[in-house]
C-alpha cells in the first residue's frame, strides 16, 4: 500500500490521497441515513446487549454490513472497526493501516423511541491518527463533515466552536450512559451535581455522542465530556470539533486517546481543563483491552 486511496497510478499525484475516500463517506452515509429514514416507518425490533438498556437493532446491523461491504469492494486493503462488528467478537485492533472506524446508528435507543436525534459516524483513521470524519444527523439532514487541516462544515456552511471560556457561563453536553450499574450511576450522578454547583448554564443530552460532539463544533454548546462509550461514538466528531477550533483531551486532563473510551470535548484547553478538574474517574475497560 503507498498510502494511497486509489489503487491506480493517478492517485499517487493527487494532492489529497484520502479525499476521494472522504467523498465516499458521504455518499455511504446519505445512503445509511436512508435507509434509517425507511426503517423509522416501520415497526422496530430490538434486542439488547452489554445492559437492558444497550440497545440494538436489526438496522443497526443492515447499516453497518451495507457501508463495510461498500467500503471493501472499492478498497480491499483497508481495515475496519464497526459497532456492531464488535459485538459478534470482532476485536477493535486499530494498526497503522488506513482505518474505517464506524457507528451505523449513533442514539439507537433515540431511533427506536423514534427520539429526532440519529446519526451514522464514520471516521477514517491512518496511522493512528484521524483523517477525516463524516456525522450525518439523518432526521435533521444534516451532514457533518471534517478533512484534517481544512476545516468542518455543516452542509456546506463552515463550523467554529463557541469563544466561552468562563465555566460558569456555559453550557456543557454529556449523556447518563447505558451502564446501570448502581456505582457508575452514583459517579455519573454526582459528576453532573459537581458542575452544576459551580454553577455552570446548564447541561444537555442529546441521546447521541456523535451530535452532542457535533453541537459543540458549531458552537451551540460549549463542551462535551463522557465516560463508556467508545471509539465508534467519537472517531467522526472528534475531528469534527478539531477542525472547527476545538481541542480533545482524555477526562483526566492528559492527551486524549480514541481507545480509551473517555473524552472531553470542548472550544478550548482552558475549559476542558477546568471540567477535568471536576469530574470523578469511571474505571473502564479499554476498547482494545480483549485484542
Amino acid at each position: 500500500m503507498n498510502g494511497n486511496c486509489r489503487l491506480d497510478p493517478d492517485a499517487v499525484t493527487m494532492t489529497d490521497p484520502w479525499q476521494e475516500c472522504m467523498d465516499y463517506a458521504v455518499t455511504l452515509a446519505r445512503k445509511a441515513g436512508e435507509i434509517i429514514c425507511e426503517a423509522l416507518k416501520e415497526e422496530i425490533a430490538v434486542m439488547v446487549k452489554s445492559s437492558p438498556a444497550d440497545l440494538v437493532t436489526v438496522t443497526d446491523q443492515k447499516v453497518e454490513n451495507m457501508i463495510i461491504s461498500s467500503i471493501k469492494e472499492k478498497y480491499a486493503s483497508h481495515s475496519f472497526i464497526g459497532e456492531e462488528s464488535v459485538a459478534a467478537g470482532a476485536g477493535s485492533v486499530l494498526t497503522d493501516n488506513p482505518t474505517w472506524i464506524i457507528d451505523p446508528i449513533d442514539g439507537t435507543t433515540n431511533f427506536v423511541h423514534r427520539f429526532p436525534f440519529v446519526a451514522v459516524s464514520i471516521g477514517f483513521v491512518v496511522n493512528k491518527k484521524i483523517e477525516f470524519g463524516v456525522v450525518f444527523s439523518c432526521i435533521e439532514d444534516k451532514m457533518y463533515t471534517a478533512r484534517k487541516g481544512k476545516g468542518a462544515f455543516c452542509n456546506g456552511q463552515k463550523l467554529h466552536v463557541s469563544r466561552q471560556q468562563d465555566i460558569t457561563k456555559a453550557l456543557i453536553v454529556t449523556e447518563l450512559g447505558s451502564n446501570r450499574e448502581p456505582e457508575v450511576l452514583k459517579t455519573v450522578l454526582s459528576n453532573m451535581q459537581r458542575l452544576l454547583s459551580i454553577p455552570i448554564h446548564g447541561i444537555r443530552a442529546v441521546g447521541t455522542a456523535a451530535v452532542n460532539m457535533c453541537l459543540v463544533a458549531t458552537g451551540g454548546a460549549d463542551a462535551y465530556y463522557e465516560m463508556g462509550i467508545h471509539c465508534w461514538d467519537m472517531a467522526g466528531a472528534g475531528i469534527i470539533i478539531t477542525e472547527a477550533g476545538g481541542v480533545l483531551l482524555d477526562v483526566s486532563g492528559g492527551p486524549f486517546d480514541l481507545l480509551s473510551r473517555r473524552i472531553i470535548a470542548a472550544n478550548s484547553q482552558v475549559l476542558a481543563e477546568r471540567i477535568a478538574k471536576e469530574l470523578q474517574i469511571i474505571p473502564l475497560q479499554r476498547d482494545d483491552a480483549a485484542n
